[in-house]
């Protein structure tokens, strides 16, 4: 009866941390990073951080863990793209796109199918964009690229590409594809 207890009462607990985890709106429209200042958006417990991963000859967009002694990127956007440069501004801009400003040049980061409110660097490693009304209109656990993360699925049809190389995270020759 005493293991019934405490298994009710360990998911209750996960139910909680779960909840609040999908509820940490941290992000806000009109927030903004640089490569070199003010380079990432990090998850509460600061394990894993949203925003610019120096790559071999600039900057990609990315989520990576944080502590190790150098940035491991798990979840790279536009990997194939041409890195940027550290005059670049990763913006979540003000009517709800986020975007990487490189002098009068928008590149979009993210294209989700609705204008973003807010968003959240979980500490799941999930990077999670809201709408105005608080739903979730895309994650980066629904779009692998690189990683699994523990509770990550990939679906039929998803592919997970390799890295080039430690510093650059555009396709490398492994592939693993459901």
């Amino acid at each position: 009866m005493a293991v019934v207890l405490w298994l009710l009462l360990l998911s209750a607990f996960h139910a909680v941390v779960v909840l609040a985890q999908q509820r940490h709106f941290n992000i806000t429209l009109g927030s903004s990073l640089t490569p070199i200042t003010n380079s990432s958006w990090f998850s509460p417990s600061r394990r894993f951080a949203f925003g610019f991963c120096e790559q071999t000859n600039g900057y990609a967009v990315g989520i990576s863990i944080v502590g190790m002694p150098k940035k491991i990127a798990v979840w790279t956007a536009n990997r194939n793209s041409p890195v940027v440069q550290s005059n670049a501004v990763l913006l979540l801009t003000s009517d709800g796109r986020l975007i990487v400003q490189v002098g009068s040049q928008e590149i979009s980061v993210i294209n989700p199918s609705r204008a973003i409110a807010s968003a959240s660097m979980l500490d799941t490693g999930n990077f999670v964009l809201y709408n105005s009304d608080h739903s979730i209109i895309w994650q980066s656990f629904d779009n692998p690229t690189n990683t699994l993360l523990p509770g990550q699925h990939i679906s039929a049809g998803q592919e997970l590409f390799s890295s080039t190389s430690e510093a650059d995270d555009s396709h490398g020759i492994f592939r693993l594809k459901m």
